[in-house]
């Protein structure tokens, strides 16, 4: 059996240690939410394991044990002090050395290599401290397995932030040629005194990619369209019609335009519109014009939606004129899924800003832990942290069957809009 820092120990003696790390964890378990309990807990026995493992190999590669003479010229040359990941710690071990005598060097064990690589347990870390187990918590649960070290406060968070930095060049550096978006989302969430605007991409099939995301102070035109280039050059498809899904700010419409041309069909969220409206009217009107607007936005048509909504505008004018500015700036964008004859099949994912804002809500679980945004470099690693921990949970979108169709209606939409012009 490979030696131990701890020294030998029966199976026995592990098993009773075992039940007592457990013991000990069970005390502070409330605190730390159970998230380590069972890993630190298997950290001995998985030692024994571990000794098993690198002992199998060197019998291999000698062809037995150290008095039997087989002919090899491997042969055991004593022990070196290591350590090996377990369960996302780190642990001390003695490693036993093979060495090649005609050659004169030391043979590596490739089980020891396997064991000793850190990638799962950043990862680890990572999983730990994204969904809330401080750097602290960390610290303190691990001292209570005494064969495990490199858990210090700073080094835990020199991991996570490693692990972070890999999650955000994963996301920003994603290929987008491979997916085939036919909507995209694009709305701001504010990290402190800063605004990351993010886009949210709908494949024909109708999954929920995050593209990716750009820091700004404003939502602008210029960053709009220097956000989209920037996805233009991983691979996003410009050169067939995209439905963009915005809250109405003309910095985001423009840059859209300006990147996308007449290929971008614009679609404004009509629950920004709708609170828009009502805000500039007396609160005793507000929930009155709110359900003659919604219920107007619900028509199945367009030539329905948008009577209705030319008699509510006779009404407001005699009440606000800023309201019916309002209601006028950009109506017609409110009513795009009318106008591809889509509103019944995919209103409920695409009348409103919904879908992102839902992404938005989800990524607060994780953002809203951070008291305090130190830098640009933190606040990009925990956003794109964020996005891809909640992208395997997201939904497709309601109506997702009829995206061929969408992508149809738009081709036919824009030929119509050239002949226009």
């Amino acid at each position: 059996m490979m030696k131990i820092k701890q020294g030998k120990r029966s199976s026995k003696q592990q098993i009773r240690r075992f039940s007592k790390i457990e013991g000990s964890l069970s005390k502070v378990g409330e605190e730390l939410n159970g998230r380590i309990e069972l890993i630190q807990s298997l950290i001995p026995l998985g030692l024994e394991a571990v000794s098993n493992e690198l002992q199998a190999e060197v019998s291999r590669l000698v062809g037995g044990e150290s008095y039997e003479r087989t002919g090899t010229s491997i042969s055991r040359w004593g022990s070196n002090p290591g350590s090996v990941v377990l369960g996302g710690q780190k642990v001390s071990v003695s490693v036993p050395r093979v060495r090649d005598m005609r050659s004169g060097q030391a043979v590596p064990l490739e089980s020891y290599q396997a064991l000793k690589k850190g990638d799962r347990f950043d990862e680890q870390v990572f999983s730990q401290l994204i969904n809330g187990l401080s750097a602290g918590h960390y610290e303190r649960a691990a001292e209570l397995v005494p064969e495990t070290f490199g858990l210090s406060k700073s080094s835990v968070s020199r991991r996570f932030k490693k692990a972070t930095e890999k999650r955000l060049r994963e996301l920003c550096e994603r290929d987008l040629s491979e997916y085939d978006i036919v909507a995209i989302f694009i709305d701001g969430k504010h990290l402190g005194d800063t605004d990351m605007v993010i886009a949210l991409g709908i494949t024909i099939e109708g999954d929920k990619i995050p593209l990716g995301f750009i820091e700004t102070s404003t939502e602008n035109g210029t960053v709009c369209k220097d956000f989209l280039n920037e996805l233009k050059e991983r691979g996003l498809n410009t050169e067939q019609e995209i439905l963009f899904v915005i809250d109405g700010a003309k910095g985001l419409r423009k840059g859209i335009q300006a990147v996308m041309g007449k290929k971008a069909i614009i679609q404004r969220c009509q629950w920004h519109k709708r609170e828009n409206v009502i805000s500039y009217l007396p609160k005793n009107l507000q929930n009155q014009f709110r359900s003659k607007l919604q219920s107007a936005y619900e028509q199945a048509t367009y030539e329905k939606a948008k009577a209705k909504l030319m008699t509510i505008r006779k009404e407001l004018v005699l009440i606000n004129e800023s309201a019916v500015a309002s209601l006028d700036e950009g109506l017609e964008e409110t009513l795009t899924l009318h106008k591809l004859n889509l509103f019944k099949q995919l209103g409920r994912s695409f009348k409103t800003t919904n879908c992102i804002e839902n992404l938005n809500r989800q990524m607060q679980r994780y953002t809203n832990r951070v008291c305090r945004w130190q830098n640009s470099n933190q606040r990009r690693r925990w956003l794109a942290s964020a996005l891809l921990e909640v992208e395997p949970r997201l939904n497709r979108v309601a109506g997702h069957k009829s995206l061929t169709l969408l992508r149809q209606n738009m081709m036919q939409h824009a030929t119509e809009i050239k002949k226009v012009a």
